[in-house]
């Protein structure tokens, strides 16, 4: 795939760049093999600094950043803005806590013989980066801010198709004082993941992309016996039982289904509604879903934009389309504007059978399937039966009720009466085909330390 910016509102190649070569790889690994040795040697309070120093050149620029987001992956100005807002808001956050949760951890010294015995963490070396362009600054942040703050230099290999946001964070890094080598952006394509994920100066690796592409970085990784984070998206449920809030839960499932223009690993996508109130949600959602205004996503009115990639938008056609040749409805949207540009309106379909590719499949577009069920035990085994299980959503005022679908959702996160989101304050990751590992919190800046225990007689 070309390295290229792509505008999807237009379908104009706007800037095209040459991958790097093996040598000048080459030399972007030596220096963050340098860089590593000034960054681990820095005290935590330097880099809670370079960290504050980021964050406030993310605020200055965020206008800047947020149109250069939009152009390259097609999401609203509005959410764009709201991104940089949060990778700022993420800097600050480690620069806070990172040293707290990396401090000594005392043992009882008396019970192993030892005058004092703790354990430490230790940062491991740099790590390659993988990052996909639907949030193309916070999915980098999300490692790079707890990867710096623990000692780690970074190595992004970003999406193709947003090379602009790619070599900002490392422009971004730089200017915000952290030491050479600290943060850098490999312009290269995925054919050359495997030459880097094996060279000896990278320690560890993370991504966030498709169930293929970890598969085959988790393969490299353990020949080379590296430590991996997984995050490979889902296709996650959204329970609505009887008691819930319908107008409240109705909002909250379209906001979710449509947000980052239906691409996001986390948003909802099948909503599973019990049959008391499937009528009514089910109206009440598709009156909000067709009520998006699809436009021009530099707009400060427009709530949804273009896909990212012409492919990308030929997927989510083919999904629908297949859906209603084998007897689904929809309900709105389903056609695509004739219009230059990747673009697909927010839909809704019911009547789903497992015959049809969005029974299983994860669809990345603002596309919601509906489903009836008719108890609890229905909606939990219809919301378990995916390979995935990255985040879940329930909806129910039942106390008890709540407290089961938080014990019987097989996910790595369950919001109840609220969309699944990030949160530096809070573990993110899935379980099951969605991957495995931490990010963010406390879990997410150890994944890549060396937890070293020390004695001392």
């Amino acid at each position: 795939m070309a390295i290229e910016t792509i505008n999807p509102a237009t379908g104009e190649t706007l800037k095209s760049f040459e991958p790097m070569t093996d040598r000048q790889v080459a030399q972007q690994l030596s220096r963050a093999a340098t860089g590593f040795e000034e960054l681990r040697r820095s005290s935590y309070q330097q880099r809670s600094q370079w960290l504050r120093a980021a964050a406030d050149i993310l605020d200055a620029e965020t206008d800047s950043v947020a149109r250069m987001m939009t152009t390259e992956m097609g999401k609203t100005l509005v959410a764009a803005r709201a991104e940089v807002g949060k990778c700022a808001a993420a800097c600050r956050f480690y620069a806070e806590h990172g040293a707290a949760f990396l401090a000594d951890e005392p043992a009882d010294a008396p019970a192993v013989g030892a005058r004092r015995a703790y354990a430490r963490y230790e940062p491991l070396g740099p790590v390659l980066a993988i990052m996909p362009w639907n949030f193309p600054l916070w999915q980098a942040m999300r490692f790079a801010a707890p990867a710096l703050m623990a000692g780690n230099p970074g190595l992004l290999k970003h999406a193709s198709n947003v090379p602009q946001t790619a070599l900002y964070l490392a422009d971004l890094f730089a200017r915000a004082g952290f030491p050479d080598g600290a943060f850098s952006t490999l312009l290269i394509g995925s054919d050359a993941v495997p030459r880097v994920l094996r060279d000896d100066r990278v320690r560890a690796a993370t991504l966030t992309g498709s169930e293929a592409a970890g598969r085959a970085v988790a393969a490299i990784a353990g020949e080379q016996l590296k430590k991996t984070v997984l995050e490979l998206g889902g296709s996650d449920p959204f329970v609505v039982m009887p008691s819930a809030d319908i107008a409240a839960a109705a909002a909250a499932a379209t906001t979710s289904r449509c947000l980052n223009n239906g691409q996001s690993c986390i948003s909802a996508k099948r909503f599973l509604v019990h049959r008391e109130v499937y009528d009514e949600f089910t109206d009440a959602f598709v009156a909000a879903m067709a009520a998006q205004v699809l436009d021009d996503p530099m707009a400060e009115t427009s709530d949804v934009g273009p896909l990212a990639t012409a492919s990308g938008r030929d997927e989510v056609e083919e999904q629908v389309r297949d859906a209603v040749l084998h007897g689904a409805r929809v309900r709105c949207g389903g056609d695509r504007p004739n219009r230059p540009g990747w673009w697909y309106p927010p839909t809704v379909v019911t009547d789903l059978t497992p015959q049809m590719r969005m029974w299983s499949e994860e669809v990345f577009g603002p596309v919601a399937g509906v489903f009836q069920v008719d108890s609890y035990a229905d909606a939990v085994a219809l919301a378990n039966d995916t390979p995935f299980g990255l985040g879940a959503n329930a909806w129910t005022a039942d106390p008890a009720e709540q407290e089961s679908f938080v014990q019987d959702l097989a996910a790595g996160l369950v919001f109840i009466n609220g969309i699944v989101t990030s949160h530096p304050q809070l573990p993110f990751g899935g379980i099951k085909n969605s991957g495995y590992g931490r990010e963010l919190s406390a879990h997410g800046i150890r994944e890549f330390c060396n937890l070293k225990t020390v004695w001392m007689a």
